[in-house]
């Protein structure tokens, strides 16, 4: 009588379900998500308010890099007015800042939304 050696099938990664090569592709996908991330902090976002009086830029990381305001604007009688035009500025670089980032990190996922990761 001859015996034949029957040849188990390999596990392929965790739990035997070919998890190996997604592990890879994670790894792929984080690697190439921080390029992103720290790539994000070289990009700038303008914005303009007021017709150009209040300007501001900030990074994808969002950094605020300048201000500007115009000299004309600079009257004790108009404080408020400036102020919320700052207060504009700041908040609509900090939204676009934010979609740069998104729109950079989305690209990689596919859109998929993955909770704390941009």
């Amino acid at each position: 009588m001859v015996k034949k050696k029957i040849k188990q099938p390999t596990p392929k990664g965790p739990s035997g379900m070919g998890g190996g090569n997604m592990m890879q592709q994670l790894r792929q996908l984080q690697d190439e998500m921080a390029r992103t991330q720290d790539a994000l902090g070289d990009e700038v976002v303008q914005v303009s308010v007021g017709g150009g009086v209040v300007q501001m830029t900030m990074t994808g990381h969002q950094h605020l890099q300048s201000v500007q305001i115009e000299p004309d604007i600079l009257s004790p009688d108009d404080v408020e007015m400036l102020q919320d035009l700052i207060l504009a500025a700041v908040n609509e670089a900090i939204e676009r800042s934010q979609k740069l980032a998104s729109d950079r990190m989305g690209a990689l996922t596919g859109g998929l939304n993955v909770p704390g990761l941009f």
